[in-house]
């Protein structure tokens, strides 16, 4: 018997969710259009920067981490052909290659001033675009079931 729970499509309902209210938000509410690319990433880091900079209460931005974090997420899985998962409890993004990512955690590293999602994202999208000659027919290497982050 496994000890962490994955399930597929349900695993996406939250983060989908928690990913369009900020893009709701942050469109309405700053007038920024977060547009789920890429270089949409920097501009994410760049507001939970100036969060950190401030001395926002974490308390006070948890909500807001999470939903950075889950948009980062989907950024992810449109680029990477990547899923949602559920692994004990939490949400994760499983890439073609197999390996497991933790945007929402990493949203709280950025917070903490020692993360990245526009790097997090890089490094994900690259190890899929690796991944992309082995699904076409090449021989391709054991996933690795970790967290990368």
């Amino acid at each position: 018997m496994t000890t962490h729970q994955e399930t597929r499509p349900d695993a996406a309902a939250k983060p989908v969710r928690w990913a369009a209210d900020v893009v709701a938000t942050m469109r309405e509410g700053a007038r920024l259009r977060l547009d789920y690319s890429a270089p949409s990433l920097w501009r994410v880091d760049r507001i939970i920067a100036d969060l950190r900079r401030e001395e926002t209460p974490y308390a006070a931005v948890e909500s807001v981490l999470r939903a950075f974090g889950a948009y980062a997420g989907e950024v992810i899985v449109r680029q990477a052909d990547a899923e949602w998962w559920v692994v004990d409890g939490d949400h994760r993004i499983r890439t073609a290659e197999g390996r497991l990512w933790d945007p929402i955690d990493e949203a709280r590293r950025c917070f903490a001033g020692h993360g990245s999602l526009r790097l997090l994202c890089r490094d994900a999208t690259a190890g899929a675009a690796a991944a992309a000659p082995a699904r076409a027919g090449a021989p391709s290497p054991a996933p690795a079931d970790r967290r990368s982050r």
